[in-house]
This record gives C-alpha cells, sequence and structure tokens, in this order.
C-alpha cells in the first residue's frame, strides 16, 4: 500500500513503527472511543503490530495502514475490518494533530483505494453518537446514514450511528 496527498502517506505498517502504534494507542480519544485498540504497553503493540502486518496476506484483514506525514510523524491510521461478509472503515489521528482535516483527508484517499483493493462496491463506518468529529469526516467524504439508535458497539449496548458509503 502506498498512497500519497499533499500532507501525508498511507503505507504498509512495519516494525519498526511499534513506539509511534503504541503511542498513538493511548490516547484519550482512542481509550474513548476504540478501547480495544489501546496497546498498554510495548510488548502489547509489537504482537498488535505482527498480527496486523501478517493480516495484509490474508483476504479479510484488518487492513490497517499507517499514516505518516510529510515530517516522518506517525499520527495515525486508517483501515479496513471485516464486518461480518462485507466491510468498515475506521481511523484514528492522534490527538495533538486532531482538529486539521487529516482524518477527512486520509478518509478520502483511502476510500477508492481500499474498495478496489478489496474488490467491495460498499463499506460502512460505524461511530459512537457522541463521537461527533467522526460523524462529520464519514458525512464530508460522502457516507449516508442508514442508522441511529442502540446497537451493539464492542459487545456493549451503546447509541451509535451506522453509515455506509457506495
Amino acid at each position: 500500500m502506498y498512497i500519497k496527498s499533499e500532507r501525508f502517506i498511507i503505507t504498509d505498517l512495519t516494525m519498526d513503527m511499534c513506539n509511534d502504534y503504541q503511542k498513538n494507542s493511548l490516547d484519550d480519544d482512542n481509550r474513548r472511543f476504540v478501547p480495544d485498540e489501546v496497546c498498554e504497553t510495548l510488548e502489547d503493540a509489537e504482537k498488535t503490530l505482527k498480527w496486523l502486518i501478517g493480516s495484509y496476506s490474508t483476504s479479510s484483514g484488518p487492513f490497517v495502514y499507517p499514516i505518516i506525514t510529510n515530517e516522518n510523524i506517525n499520527i495515525g491510521y486508517v483501515q479496513a475490518c471485516p464486518l461480518g461478509e462485507e466491510f468498515e472503515i475506521g481511523y484514528h489521528i492522534a490527538q495533538k494533530y486532531t482538529g486539521n482535516g487529516f482524518a477527512t483527508e486520509a478518509v478520502k484517499v483511502f476510500l477508492p483505494v481500499i474498495m478496489e483493493m478489496l474488490q467491495i462496491d460498499k463499506i460502512y463506518g460505524i461511530v459512537l453518537e457522541e463521537n461527533i468529529a467522526s460523524h462529520k469526516v464519514l458525512e464530508k467524504n460522502g457516507f449516508k446514514l442508514i442508522f441511529k439508535g442502540i446497537d451493539k458497539y464492542q459487545g456493549k449496548d451503546r447509541e451509535l450511528r451506522k453509515y455506509i458509503f457506495e
């Protein structure tokens, strides 16, 4: 994977990204919105990265790609994760870099590439109701709201929104 935008590249994970991956996973937004993606220790991050890198050779993923700025700073990731027989898009930008349009731009350039790679014509976005910034990212990228209410999110009943991009 190699996608270049004006401000960053999206590329494959490598084991030398372990420190940044772990550090980015620990911020408050990640803990709040995607707690299953938090790596408390460097050892946890190493195990996770090995597994994620290994998933590149499968057809089911998850397919997680770091976002590296032109200044060579790892600021987060964008991903396509299996959702039954379909896929869901995900993304996280480290708190220090939020509010600058990185997530919106990453989703915009990632969508056509990952959809072609996976040979899919639709992808979902599922976000907690309280995660207003993620609603905006999806909506700016043409996702349409298809559900708003209580449903399972990481094994718990939560208020959320489901979007689709076709």
